[in-house]
C-alpha cells in the first residue's frame, strides 16, 4: 500500500519545523520524504498542524495507571507510595492486567505514543506461584499493545531480593523468579515479532546482587538486547547501596558490566560526577511527572547531557501521560534547580521524546522523519486555545512549551492510522478505562 502525506508543518530533526513536507509512505515504512511543497497535491491527504516522529515512551509501568487519584492524600514519600502499589500489584491477574493495559496503551496513543517500552516486574501469581504459561503476564500486556495498535518493548525485570541481602516478602513474591537462570529461561520463550520486541532488566540494586547482575548483563549482552535499571532514584537507595557494598548504584552496574551503549538508567536522580564517567555512551531516561509525583527529586539534566548522554523520557508510574509535559518538564525542572534557562531547547527535548528513547529500546528504525524509517508519525494542531498565534517560526517551540496531549489529531503507527481527528480509531479510551480501573481493584 502506497500512500502520501501533506503536512503543513513537520519536524525533522533540525531546530526549526519546515514547512510543506510531503512525506511518501510505502508499506509500514517512509518512503521518500520532499520539503518545500507549498500547497497539498491532490494525491496527498492534507495534514494541517505540526507532524513528528511517533513519540517514544520509554518507560512505563502500565498497570500504575489505575493508581491515579488514589495516592496522593496526606504526607509521605516515595516508599509510602510504594506501599499502595503493592496493594494493587496483589490483586491483578493476566486478565485484568489486559484490559488496563490496552486501555491505558489507548491513552498512550491519543497522546501522540506510538512506541511504549513496559518495565515489566510483576510476573507470577498468588505468593509467586508460576502461571501455567509463566509468561501469561508479559503475553497480556503484548496483547493490549496490539490491541491499542501501538509497538512495545517488553522490558523483562529480573528481581530476586526484597531490600539488599533480603530475601522476597509479601506481593514481592509475585515479582521474583528464583534465579537468574530461571528469569532467563523465562525470558527466552517469549517471541519478539514487527511490533513487539523484548529487551532485559536488573530491576535495581535493592532487588538484584551483584553476582546476578554480571550475569543478566552478560546474557542481554550476549543476544544484542537493550538492559535497562532504576538508578539512584532515592537517596536512601544510594546509601543502602553505599553501605552494603562501598559503592554507589551506578558503580555497582558499571563493575558488573551493565554499562554500555545499550544500557538505559532509569531515573538517575542523585547520580554522582563519578557516576557520570561510569555511564558513558548509556541512555538515561527521565520520567519527571513521576519524580516530582513521588518526591524524588530532580535529575541534574544539564550534566547529564554534558557528559554526552543520550536521554529519553518515560511516563513511568503514569500518574500523567503526557510526553509534551514530560519533555518540557526537563528544561522547567532544570531551570527551577539553577535559575538559569535554556539548558535544553525544544529540539533536543523533541530528540529525546523521540530518537532518543526509541534507541534506548531498540528501535534503530523508529523515532524519525526519514526514508526508511517507520511510518510512525504524529500530528499536533495548532488551533486550540494553548497554540493559537504560535508563528510558524516558532511551531516547534510552541508544541514543546504550550501544547499538550490534547492537541494530538492525529496519529499513525506503520503507515496505518490509530488515532484521527482526536479519537482512537477502535477503542473507546475512556469507557475502557473506566471499566478496567474498577476491576483491577476489584469494584462494583
Amino acid at each position: 500500500m502506497t500512500q502520501s502525506l501533506w503536512c503543513e508543518w513537520a519536524w525533522l530533526g533540525g531546530e526549526a519545523a519546515e514547512s510543506g513536507v510531503v512525506i511518501e509512505i510505502e508499506g509500514d515504512r517512509i518512503a521518500s520524504v520532499t520539503e518545500g511543497i507549498a500547497a497539498c497535491p491532490s494525491s496527498a491527504v492534507r495534514r494541517d498542524g505540526l507532524t513528528l516522529p511517533g513519540l517514544v515512551n520509554a518507560h512505563s509501568h502500565v498497570f500504575h495507571r489505575a493508581l491515579r487519584g488514589r495516592t496522593n492524600r496526606g504526607s509521605g514519600s516515595f516508599w509510602t507510595w510504594r506501599e499502595q502499589m503493592y496493594e494493587l500489584a496483589a490483586v491483578l491477574d493476566p486478565d485484568t492486567m489486559y484490559a488496563l493495559a490496552r486501555a491505558t496503551y489507548g491513552e498512550m496513543a491519543l497522546a501522540g505514543i506510538t512506541t511504549v517500552g513496559e518495565f515489566h516486574y510483576l510476573h507470577h501469581g498468588a505468593e509467586g506461584v508460576a502461571y501455567a504459561d509463566p509468561n501469561a503476564m508479559s503475553r497480556a500486556i503484548a496483547a493490549a499493545a496490539r490491541g491499542a495498535g501501538v509497538r512495545v518493548t517488553v522490558i523483562d525485570a529480573c528481581y530476586l531480593e526484597g531490600g539488599i541481602g533480603r530475601p522476597v516478602e509479601g506481593v514481592q513474591r509475585r515479582f521474583s523468579d528464583a534465579s537468574v537462570d530461571a528469569w532467563a529461561d523465562r525470558v527466552a520463550a517469549l517471541d519478539a515479532s514487527d511490533e513487539v520486541r523484548v529487551a532485559a532488566a536488573i530491576h535495581s540494586v535493592r532487588a538484584v546482587p551483584p553476582l546476578a547482575m554480571e550475569e543478566i548483563a552478560r546474557w542481554a549482552h550476549e543476544r544484542w538486547l537493550p538492559l535497562h535499571a532504576h538508578v539512584s532514584e532515592q537517596p536512601a537507595e544510594n546509601a543502602a547501596c553505599l553501605e552494603a557494598y562501598g559503592k554507589t548504584p551506578t558503580r555497582l552496574l558499571h563493575d558488573a558490566g551493565a554499562c554500555g551503549s545499550s544500557f538505559t538508567a532509569v531515573h538517575a536522580v542523585h547520580v554522582t560526577d563519578d557516576d557520570l564517567a561510569d555511564l558513558q555512551g548509556a541512555t538515561v531516561c527521565l520520567c519527571p511527572t513521576t519524580e516530582r509525583d513521588l518526591a524524588d527529586g530532580i535529575a541534574p539534566s544539564g550534566r547529564l547531557r554534558d557528559a554526552g548522554l543520550e536521554l529519553a523520557l518515560g511516563s513511568d508510574s503514569n500518574a500523567v501521560i503526557d510526553l509534551l509535559e514530560e519533555a518540557r518538564a526537563v528544561e522547567l525542572d532544570a531551570r527551577s534547580a539553577t535559575g538559569s534557562r535554556g539548558t535544553h531547547t525544544a529540539a533536543a527535548l523533541l530528540h529525546a521524546a523521540t530518537a532518543g528513547g526509541a534507541r534506548s529500546l531498540g528501535w534503530d528504525d523508529a523515532g524519525m522523519i526519514a526514508t526508511g524509517a517507520l511510518a510512525d508519525l504524529v500530528t499536533v494542531g495548532l488551533d486550540s486555545v494553548r497554540l493559537a498565534g504560535v508563528p510558524g517560526a516558532e511551531v516547534v517551540n510552541g508544541v514543546v512549551f504550550a501544547g499538550t496531549a490534547g492537541d494530538v489529531t492525529h496519529v499513525m503507527v506503520g503507515g496505518k492510522e490509530i488515532v484521527r481527528a482526536g479519537d482512537h480509531v477502535t477503542i473507546d479510551v475512556a469507557t475502557e478505562l473506566r471499566q478496567a480501573v474498577r476491576d483491577a481493584w476489584r469494584e462494583s
